[in-house]
């Protein structure tokens, strides 16, 4: 198998990069509808947050520099049945990621070629990343690269037309913006509710530690840092202009919160520069595709090497890729896509639990293994203070999302999480206990058919006893120097016509009868012909006939009928009915 190239740090942060940076494109205009004029500062907090697992991040997989993120955290300092907790809300995760990201880069390619179907074209654009990937990780890197340059190019782009703008018109918008009523009431309660929403912003950047194995030695920790300052710079900085360009009211209406960016592009630069940001939209949102496929990749191949899941999984092709683990995940997104019949927003509630779980669980890792695994060499530490704060802050992010109103007719994000999360974590349960449970299935097999099978055995072995018995009566041909063709023919008439596996051929040597030895060497000849036929030569000093045969029978016991005499006349001069109803063989 070729040995393929480990990722450069270009390379591995544009795979991840692709999914925390695809965020700006939602995350700024949530954060307006829940925090208002104080979304910006919520974004704040989260950079603030998300530095704080830099080090949290840094200090488990530095220790531990295996694919699996969390699970690998938790395997390592619990047991694999709460590693396998992680694993499931991980999995989760990059299935909802993944679904929703293909949906929404098509509905933004629909905005501009609105003949495209958008069911078909989203299984397309799963399809196209699911090969991509089974080509190689190098091969899907080099998309990665282009897709996140181009990304962050029309950001640079549209911020510059924006701040041209600004200079031209003035702020006086984004100062009004600060008389507007405060969103939820109070100045508390947006803060936390932007806050909540805000979180989402930073999904993927738990996708590096899920392919850090494909990563060359020391890249890890910076595809961290520049996810971070990405994340840190654009998502606030879209909030403040987007609070710069447009009043607050028309922020929270619904087409706004749907396609800010091309709003404000449309706003400050006309339709064309639109028309790059709707491009860059789906270019960005398709790489959180990829990034989907990468990190799932990562996280089951260490999953089916810990033997949770079946080594089906590890098979490679000839580029390195577990193309079956690719396979398996590109049926299920599109199954998932087909049951929502389109309506992927109704897995917003999957993404969101899981991911800020899956961080929650990376942060109680990072503790677990300064407690119980300290003496293990990493080459960045995790202050306590820091663990602390960024675990509440995870656990804040999500009772917000769990707390969050639904839209009138949508169910809630926990209740939709439900419905994904149970089946899944039954089907690891069940791979974690399979051994178990097919003992189990043995035992109950056992139990009812047992009965069955005692009574099959006790008929199989009293038919084989009468197979036996019959195999095992004696047959008795008397011969006088009979040669080998008719000696065959004997053989062949009892293959043939008779149930025994015993022969006895007798002589009867009186009255001028010596057996010569071309004689005994036919009988020899014909034992080794038919091995499965036991022949024994028997010389008798008698005459031959009825008397004879009577006496042999009664001291052998064998039945007169089981008694053969070669062919009438010259050879024996006695009649069929005074031998007793011997039966002639020839």
């Amino acid at each position: 198998m070729k040995k393929h190239k480990k990722l450069s740090v270009l390379a591995s942060t544009a795979i991840c990069g692709n999914d925390i940076s695809s965020s700006v494109l939602y995350v700024s205009a949530l954060a307006i509808a829940f925090a208002g004029q104080f979304a910006w500062i919520t974004l704040l907090i989260v950079s603030l947050v998300l530095f704080l697992f830099r080090k949290i991040y840094g200090e488990v997989v530095g220790a531990l520099p295996l694919n699996g993120g969390a699970y690998n955290a938790l395997l390592n300092t619990t047991s694999k049945s709460v590693a396998s907790f992680a694993a499931t809300l991980t999995l989760l995760s990059y299935m909802a990621t993944a679904v929703i990201s293909a949906n929404e880069a098509i509905h933004y390619l629909h905005h501009l070629i609105p003949a495209i179907p958008i069911i078909i074209a989203t299984i397309i654009l799963l399809g196209f990343f699911g090969a991509l990937t089974i080509g190689g990780v190098s091969e899907s890197a080099k998309v990665a690269i282009g897709i996140f340059l181009f990304h962050l190019g029309s950001f640079v782009l549209l911020s510059g037309f924006i701040l041209v703008f600004l200079f031209s018109n003035g702020v006086s918008i984004f100062l009004e913006n600060w008389s507007f009523p405060t969103t939820g009431g109070s100045i508390s309660n947006a803060i936390f509710l932007g806050f909540a929403a805000s979180m989402l912003g930073v999904s993927g950047f738990e996708s590096s530690a899920n392919f850090v194995e494909e990563q060359e030695k020391g890249v890890f920790p910076k595809t961290l840092k520049y996810m971070w300052i990405v994340v840190s710079v654009i998502n606030p900085l879209t909030a403040i202009f987007a609070l710069a360009l447009f009043a607050l009211p028309i922020l929270q209406s619904d087409s706004y919160q749907n396609t800010l960016l091309i709003e404000m592009a449309s706003h400050v630069g006309g339709d064309w520069l639109a028309i790059v940001i709707g491009i860059d939209a789906f270019l960005v949102l398709s790489g959180a595709v990829l990034t989907s496929f990468v990190g799932v990749t990562g996280l089951l191949e260490r999953m089916a090497l810990d033997r949770i899941l079946p080594g089906f999984f590890l098979k490679k092709n000839s580029r390195g890729s577990s193309y079956r683990i690719i396979i398996i995940f590109l049926l299920l997104t599109i199954s998932v896509l087909l049951i929502t019949n389109g309506e992927v927003k109704l897995l917003a509630g999957v993404y969101t639990i899981s991911f800020l779980s899956v961080m929650a669980l990376f942060g109680i890792g990072n503790i677990l293994l300064k407690v119980r695994r300290a003496r293990l060499p990493r080459p960045e530490k995790a202050g306590w203070l820091g663990i602390i704060i960024a675990i509440i802050a995870v656990f804040i992010a999500l009772a917000g999302n769990i707390l969050m109103e639904p839209i009138e007719g949508v169910p809630s994000n926990f209740s939709v999480f439900l419905e994904y999360f149970i089946p899944s974590i039954v089907f690891i349960v069940i791979m974690l206990n399979r051994t178990v449970l097919l003992k189990f299935l043995l035992k109950l097999m056992h139990t009812i058919f047992d009965p069955f099978r005692a009574l099959v055995f006790k008929i199989d072995k009293n038919i084989l006893s009468v197979i036996d018995e019959i195999n095992s009566q004696e047959f008795v041909y008397f011969t006088k120097n009979d040669d080998v063709e008719t000696l065959n023919k004997v053989m062949l008439y009892i293959q043939r016509n008779e149930h025994t596996k015993k022969l006895k051929v007798v002589t009867a040597t009186k009255n001028g009868n010596p057996i010569t030895d071309q004689f005994r060497n036919d009988i020899n000849v014909v034992d080794r012909e038919y091995p499965k036929i036991k022949i024994d030569f028997i010389e008798v000093d008698d005459n031959f006939g009825p008397k004879l045969i009577n006496r042999l029978s009664a001291e052998w016991g064998i039945p007169i009928n089981f008694m053969f005499i070669g062919s009438p006349g010259d050879r024996f001069p006695y009649k069929v009915e005074e031998l007793g109803g011997v039966r002639l063989i020839i």
